[in-house]
């Protein structure tokens, strides 16, 4: 049990995801991270977070969202052991293991993408939003929160990953509904797109989308860092924002001003 708000992010093994959780480690929550890995394969990485100190507190949980068993696992887990859910993150997503012109595309990379990327948030978000809806009868001062990492291909085209663009667009309609739904249960539901982003998933392009940055692709003239998006994160859980749910946070650079 615990008296900390606690927050689950998952895919938090690295990138915007380890992002995500440090800054919510920073403001004091209890943050399960998660991901496909046993605990002891990333022990290293929760004791460098728990060795800052602070109010927080850094666990792990291995799961694979797109795994009917281990969301229900990781769910449990974080009752039995803290008593509570304030906010689950849905951060956990994966690219196409080859980029091909979706002329080529493969039924089994649609499905890969499909799987994880959309069926696993949703029903992610439907078993939690259940849970918050149970806690909401015995916690007082409880706000819970779901936010979603979506991306700019929710809207933007681009052919040579039509699955993950398809899977993207998906996870945004995903927001609306349970923003929606669970509006009357007075749990926000918030959408942070991220722009381009410096991670391990655009390593391979970075050349290409600085030149076209440099070249005036976004407002901002620069490639953007995990640290932007989590920062859209900390907005959406201060509870400002609430009266909004279901609004989209841009971590983009202004791309989507959609400048002529």
């Amino acid at each position: 049990m615990t008296n900390n708000k606690v927050a689950i992010v998952t895919g938090s093994k690295k990138g915007i995801g380890y992002a995500i959780a440090e800054a919510l480690f920073r403001e004091g929550y209890t943050v399960v991270l998660s991901g496909r890995d046993e605990k002891s394969a990333v022990q290293s990485i929760i004791d460098a977070l728990n060795a800052e100190g602070g109010r927080g507190f850094a666990d792990w949980c291995k799961c694979d969202i797109s795994v009917t068993g281990d969301r229900l696992s990781l769910l449990n887990y974080v009752i039995n052991k803290y008593g509570r859910v304030d906010l689950l993150v849905n951060n956990a997503g994966v690219a196409p293991t080859v980029r091909t012109d979706i002329l080529q595309t493969t039924e089994e990379s649609f499905d890969r993408l499909i799987n994880i990327n959309t069926k696993g948030t949703f029903f992610m978000s439907q078993l939690f939003a259940k849970s918050m809806i149970e806690f909401k009868k015995t916690l007082v001062n409880y706000s819970p929160k779901i936010i979603n990492i979506a991306s700019i291909s929710s809207y933007t085209v681009s052919t040579a990953r039509g699955e993950y663009c398809v899977s993207k667009a998906g996870l945004s309609m995903i927001t609306k509904m349970f923003a929606a739904r669970l509006a009357e249960e007075n749990i926000s539901v918030f959408e942070v797109r991220p722009g381009i982003i410096l991670t391990d998933m655009t390593a391979s392009v970075r050349d290409k989308y600085e030149k076209l940055i440099a070249e005036g692709l976004t407002p901002i003239g620069r490639i953007g860092t995990p640290k932007d998006v989590a920062d859209c994160v900390l907005a959406a859980t201060s509870g400002l924002l609430d009266f909004g749910t279901g609004t989209v946070l841009n971590a983009d650079g202004g791309f989507h001003i959609r400048r002529l």
